[in-house]
């Protein structure tokens, strides 16, 4: 991990997020303009005061002091105007920084290769696209451009205050370093303890949406007082991060209060002996120091607390530009679009590791003519499902090569290839939305006759129509408000109406009943016709009718043939593999 620098502000991400900023300069500029005003307006205010009692109302000049008063009025109304529209530009431009940005995050995540999921927590890339995204809007709205403000307002101030009398200025100022110093170690400290909140609460967001995810296996393995003590640890961690923040802010505004406290004891004992003896100092000068230490130290204050903010923003902001310069796409420099692919698929010594060393797939070599349906088989971990990943390009091959139609897989548009390869998964993914968009993924090309008339071809319109709704059925988050073989279907339903060349369907039977196997087995049948189809299975009674079956074992291919051959080889992978199955039917 990136060790915390501490810096007040970190000028390398700011410039990043200035390429957010661009489209909106001209509010940016406002922004910065209504910062510059604003600390004049409130600065002039307390002066104007200090005229007033010395030159007004001492002399008791009545309509002076009636202008002056009209005049303050005038002030604060501009102050209060400017004040409004500070604070709504800024919280306005975060906001639309932050929705560019989050699209940005979101695009760039959705093209990630799949190792990179692999290797990170869902919860955490929430995190990121959610919270920490809007994190970042407090950079505008709360941070940077408040700070800004505020140290125009001090630089005013103390401007002012040495115009008007350096003996009182010193004692203000006499004070100032305590302030400054205290506030240096707070913003040190919030720095590293906001990096560790937002530690712990990637943490938290991850756990529970795994949990949450899988409440079925927590519940089924009676599971729930381990996770929910591991929850408490969680979640106690979360705390302790969170309470550093509070330590730190407990320390640090008593300090700011009391040193406060005192500089007014001093101008008041010091500016008060002054008049008394009839020196320089004036009953307005005293009023206008009161004010103006508290303009300075208030803001310093402010600005420690506003700094909270803004090192939050940039601690978000340093893990979205992390994602966002991740290098973990799939190189895309294919510019073959065909539409017309035969289905012909070559592996030519392919060889493959999702670890580097360990190899999963070792020197593979297999062709499969256009429109043959071929089965894998052979024990978990063979390598089936990677060469289906390989294929579809969710990673890349280590050595060797895949060839569609001749053509090396990397020289297609990785957008065409996919499009002609359709693979069905044991575990159907439905979306929280109706049947039909579950059907055509949000497709508009795709019209509901064109999709009615799939259905009743595949042979799921039967099942639709009984549904509340029928097409317009929500299935609710990941479908669960059908059965398996129905989810099964809806997959089958997506692949058909996408007319693929290439047809992979992985487990795509092995958590269904009978009678929907059958079902499913006739819509295998229409979906397989006239298409190259690679079938895995782990039951063999679902290969048989393959026009070829090919063996795999610890990431080699170790026989290839028909069921009837490989039958007949006494001895061999699939003839082993198919007694034990077929033992195992007979004691069940």
């Amino acid at each position: 991990m990136k060790k915390v620098s501490g810096k007040i502000f970190d000028r390398e991400l700011f410039e990043k997020l200035l390429i957010y900023i661009r489209p909106f300069k001209m509010t940016y500029y406002f922004v910065m303009i209504s910062a510059i005003l604003l600390s004049a307006f409130s600065t002039l205010t307390p002066y104007l005061l200090k005229i007033t009692v010395d030159e007004y109302i001492r002399p008791k000049d009545y309509e002076g002091l009636l202008l002056l008063v009209g005049f303050m009025f005038l002030t604060l109304l501009f102050e209060v105007v400017f004040q409004f529209l500070f604070v709504f530009y800024a919280n306005w431009l975060g906001q639309k920084v932050i929705k560019d940005l989050r699209v940005k995050l979101f695009n760039k995540i959705i093209y990630f290769k799949m190792a990179y999921f692999d290797n990170t927590p869902v919860g955490r890339l929430v995190t990121r696209s959610v919270s920490d995204v809007e994190t970042i809007a407090s950079i505008f709205s709360q941070g940077l451009f408040m700070i800004i403000a505020d140290l125009l307002k001090m630089t005013l101030v103390i401007a002012v205050m040495l115009y008007v009398d350096w003996r009182l200025s010193i004692i203000v100022f006499s004070i100032l370093p305590i302030i400054l110093y205290a506030t240096r170690l707070f913003q040190k400290s919030m720095k590293k303890a906001f990096e560790e909140v937002r530690i712990e609460v990637a943490n938290l967001n991850s756990f529970i949406q795994e949990r949450i995810s899988g409440i079925k296996i927590v519940q089924l393995f009676h599971r729930e007082k381990m996770e929910y003590k591991n929850f408490i640890d969680i979640n106690e961690n979360h705390k302790k991060a969170w309470l550093k923040t509070v330590w730190f802010n407990s320390i640090f505004f008593p300090i700011a209060e009391i040193s406060s406290s005192v500089t007014i004891g001093l101008l008041v004992w010091y500016g008060g002996l002054n008049v008394i003896k009839g020196g320089g100092v004036s009953l307005g000068t005293i009023f206008l120091f009161i004010q103006m230490s508290q303009m300075l130290f208030r803001p310093i204050r402010q600005i420690a607390d506003k700094f909270n903010s803004l090192q939050m923003g940039m601690v978000a902001a340093d893990r979205i530009f992390k994602i966002l310069e991740t290098k973990s796409n799939i190189e895309n420099k294919g510019t073959i679009v065909s539409t017309s692919i035969k289905g012909e698929i070559k592996l030519d010594k392919l060889g493959f590791s999702y670890i580097p060393g360990e190899k999963i797939i070792r020197d593979i070599s297999l062709k499969i003519k256009p429109g043959e349906t071929i089965a894998l088989v052979g024990a978990t971990g063979a390598g089936k499902s990677t060469i289906i990943n390989l294929l579809s390009r969710f990673y890349e091959f280590d050595s060797g090569n895949i060839y569609i139609d001749g053509i090396s897989i990397r020289e297609y548009d990785l957008k065409a290839l996919r499009r002609q390869i359709s693979v069905v998964l044991q575990d159907v993914f439905l979306f929280a939305d109706t049947l039909y968009n579950n059907i055509t993924l949000f497709n508009s090309h795709f019209k509901k006759d064109q999709v009615i008339s799939a259905s009743k071809e595949i042979g799921a319109h039967e099942f639709i129509e009984s549904l509340p709704g029928a097409y317009d059925f929500n299935v609710k988050e990941r479908g669960v408000m059908l059965s398996s073989g129905q989810r099964q279907l809806i997959a089958f339903l997506r692949t058909y109406i996408s007319k693929p060349a290439i047809l992979i369907l992985d487990e795509a039977t092995s958590a269904v009943d009978s009678y929907s196997e059958e079902v499913i087995q006739r819509a295998i049948k229409t979906l397989t016709e006239g298409k190259t189809s690679i079938v895995i299975a782990h039951r063999l009674a679902t290969v048989k009718n393959a026009d070829r079956i090919v063996v795999m074992n610890q990431g080699r291919i170790v026989e290839q043939g028909t069921h009837k051959e490989l039958i007949g080889f006494k001895g061999g992978h699939y003839a082993k593999l198919y007694e034990v199955q077929f033992a195992e039917e007979i004691l069940i």
